[in-house]
This record gives C-alpha cells, structure tokens and sequence, in this order.
C-alpha cells in the first residue's frame, strides 16, 4: 500500500514536471513571436516614413486631379449655373441694361423716399435708413420709368397735359414741355378746364402726368371725374388708387424731378421720331442760382 502511494507521488511530480517544461516552452515561442511582430511593425513603420513620393507619381495624381476637376466643371456647366450665379448675372445684366448709370441716379437722391409708407408703395421700399427714411429699390425705380415711358409713347404731344405744382419741378417740366410740345401747368392749374365745358379755355385730353398727387389733386380729381388716363410720379407718401401707371422715386427733390423728366423727354422723342436738342443730365440736375 506504501509502495503504491509512492509510486502515484513520482507520476505525480513527474507529470508536473512536464507541464512546468511545456509551459515555459510555449511561454518563450508566444514571447518570441510577439517580439518578431513588434520588430515587423517598426520596420514597417519606418518604411512608410522614409518613403517620398517621385516625380512621376506627383505629376500622376496630378493630372488625374485635373481631370477630376474637369469632369466636375462640365458636369457644373451642363447643369446650369447656381442660383446664387443667376442672381449675380440678373443683376449685373439689370445695371447694363439702366437708363442711366446706378451712381446717377445716387446723385440725384431719387431713391431716398419719406418716413411715411403708404400701403400702395410698401412693394417698392427696399429698407428704412436709421433715422426712419423709406429707400426706394434703385432696380424698380430704373423698370417704373422704363413702363412709365413706354406708357407715355402712347399717346400724342396734344392729347397729354403734365401738371407739376411743386417750385423744384418748374424748371426740368418747363423744358420737358419744350422738348416734347406736351402741355405743362406749373404754379397753379385752373381748375376744371377739364370737366366744365362753359370755360373758356376747357379742352379735353387723354392722358394727365401728374407729379405729387397731394399738391396736383384737382388735376388729378379732374382727369379721374372724366375717367381720362393717369401717369404719376408716386413718392413713398402718395397713393397710387386711380392710376393707369406709376413712376416711383423722389418727387420732392429738384435733382431727382430733374432725373425723371430727362428720361422722360428723352424716351418720348426717341419713340415718337421727335427731333430734339435735349441737354445733358447734368442741366436737368443743376440747382437753379
């Protein structure tokens, strides 16, 4: 029984034995390989970092960029511009096609509206300075006056009157009047020579421009009792109920009435083929001595 016990302790120990051997065995060959792999991937490391692109490959990924960049471009062209592209292009186009250049019509402070808004001109009112002034949008002023000379070739020199009874206006309405043999009332407009046939100097006409429909209001309240046609100049503050067609833009200031008329003269003689001198902007915008 002795002999038994001793020999199961000797397999014993020696089994052990044998374990503790294979353990260390696989111990080292894992440690081993690992060590191999950490020197793989230093040298791999160092590879990657010490490596530089030639000149070829540069000039290759290159070319290929620009390929890719032309592909794109063409891809962008037969898509059609951006909208933010089409914006710029309209408004760049609008500028070009004006009668006259942006800055003159800034001189001339025909943008500059009042601090009263009516609801007829809230549309064209692009912003309020600080002080509470409406702005005008230049790029509707320019199609308003646009319209409104189109509008105005419509008729004949005989069958129009201009009535302007504001002082600043007498002088660019008085040479529009020359210009165009359009029939003008400045200072003061008899009132009724359009509606009461027992004047002496009553005629009918077909269509009234009026200039500020709160100091031109029996002409205006004339031609609408008639049911003749209306063209006015229409501030920030005026209405526009009654009109046939509306010009936008300051119609308080000399430089700004002196825009108009210009344009005016000058479109209406150009359409009717009428031979004119008509001075230069610079006349009509001129602060009277």
């Amino acid at each position: 029984m002795a002999k038994k016990k001793a020999d199961a302790e000797e397999v014993k120990e020696e089994l052990k034995g044998k374990d503790a051997k294979n353990s260390k065995e696989n111990f080292g060959s894992t440690e081993s390989e690992n060590e191999q792999d950490s020197v793989a991937l230093e040298k791999a490391a160092e590879k990657e970092s010490l490596k530089t692109e030639k000149p070829l490959d540069i000039e290759k990924k290159k070319k290929e960029l620009l390929e890719k960049a032309k592909k794109l471009k063409e891809k962008i062209s037969s898509e059609g511009p951006t909208t933010k592209e089409l914006k710029e292009q309209i408004k760049l186009k609008k500028r070009a096609d004006m009668l006259i250049p942006l800055d003159e019509y800034v001189k001339a402070g025909i943008y500059l509206g009042t601090k009263v808004v009516t609801p007829d001109m809230r549309a064209f009112v692009y912003r309020r300075r600080a002080d509470g002034l409406a702005i005008f949008n230049t790029d509707l002023i320019d199609e308003k006056l646009k319209e409104g000379i189109e509008y105005l070739s419509k008729f004949a020199p005989e069958d129009v009157i201009l009535v302007c009874k504001r002082q600043v206006g007498w002088k660019a309405a008085e040479m529009f009047s020359r210009l165009t043999g359009i029939r003008v009332f400045t200072k003061k407009y008899p009132a009724g020579i359009l509606t009461n046939t027992q004047l002496p100097d009553f005629f009918e006409n077909e269509l009234t421009i009026v200039t500020d429909s709160w100091l031109d209001r029996n002409a205006l309240n004339d031609t609408l009792n008639v049911r003749k046609k209306v063209l006015m100049i229409c501030d920030t503050n005026n209405f526009s109920k009654g009109t046939d067609q509306i010009i936008i833009g300051n119609n308080k200031n000399s430089r700004s009435l002196g825009v108009i008329f210009y344009l005016l003269a000058k479109g209406y003689c150009k359409a009717k083929k009428i031979e004119a001198d008509i001075p230069d902007l610079d006349w009509w915008t001129a602060e009277e001595d």
